[in-house]
């Protein structure tokens, strides 16, 4: 038989406001009815965007380290190629042919690998696409997966796990990985309630649930919540100069961030790596499960 090859679509800006209400109306009742917006596909598009020759910009890169808590280096922060990768999330998202809304899908899990620190000034290629679509206990998992490729060799690959609610299959659905509970170990740490507006200014994730308590309400929240990467991104920051250059990061996103909010840090080792939680410091509810993989170091001829 002959080999199928899945499309690459091209893809060379970031995402910006257009594409942001572009995810935001087939969420709007009467508006998703419309041609163009109605969504009628029922399978993940088979299709791989690409955004080719994208340079780890220094005053990006250090914005978005003052943002999440990084230290100023020379290399850019481990979940700082999500970034890159956003736009072509969003173009995928949003196209007519997938069949869900960007606004309303719920961000389960994200798995990042780093084979090793891609530095300030390089460029890379990075590419993303859609697969797995199954049953969750919940509704319809499906996963968005990115790399990053420098030289033509991948230096990093992130798995986005998304579902839609509504549906789910309580007895054979997919029901998420398990992730062990970890006490709080860190002092309090403050978030601001304009933490979802910083973080949107510097990842061009807008969605207004982050943004302000009426947006947010807008959307079935009593107010805004902070970014899931922003949370993966502030823990790993709190690990960073424990973790290896080749490692991966698996975390899952549980109870919303309000804002403003008061959250501690968990952290302890693990035969592997580390295992770390973010939690409310009122009530010690997670937020944000996960830990970390030591990888094996990519070979150098």
């Amino acid at each position: 038989m002959p080999e199928v090859v899945t499309p690459i679509r091209v893809v060379d800006r970031s995402a910006g406001t257009g594409t942001m209400v572009r995810a935001a109306l087939p969420a709007v009742p009467g508006l998703n009815r419309l041609p163009g917006v109605r969504r009628t596909g029922t399978e993940l598009p088979d299709v791989v965007l690409r955004r080719p020759l994208v340079t780890v910009e220094r005053d990006h890169v250090d914005r978005y380290a003052a943002v999440c808590g990084f230290p100023v280096k020379d290399t850019a922060p481990l979940p700082y190629l999500h970034l890159l990768a956003f736009p072509l999330h969003m173009e995928l998202m949003t196209d007519p042919s997938f069949p869900f809304p960007a606004i309303g899908t719920v961000h389960l899990e994200n798995v990042i690998t780093q084979h090793r620190p891609v530095g300030i000034g390089e460029t890379v290629e990075v590419s993303v696409g859609a697969r797995d679509l199954r049953a969750s206990t919940k509704g319809r998992a499906f996963d968005i997966v990115a790399s990053a490729k420098a030289g033509g060799e991948t230096v990093w690959e992130s798995t986005s796990t998304y579902l839609r609610l509504g549906g789910g299959d309580k007895e054979h659905g997919d029901p998420g990985t398990t992730f062990a509970p970890v006490e709080p170990t860190a002092p309090e740490w403050r978030l601001p309630a304009d933490l979802g507006r910083r973080y949107a200014a510097v990842s061009g994730d807008r969605n207004p649930i982050h943004l302000y308590p009426l947006t947010a309400k807008a959307f079935g929240f009593p107010r805004h919540i902070a970014h899931g990467m922003w949370s993966l991104a502030r823990c790993v920051a709190a690990l960073e100069n424990r973790l290896p250059d080749a490692v991966r990061v698996e975390v899952g996103f549980k109870k919303p961030l309000f804002l403003p909010g008061r959250v501690r840090f968990g952290v302890r080792p693990s035969e592997a790596g580390w295992e770390f939680s973010l939690s409310s410091a009122s009530s010690g509810a997670p937020h944000l499960l996960g830990r970390t993989v030591a990888e094996a170091a990519p070979s150098r001829a």
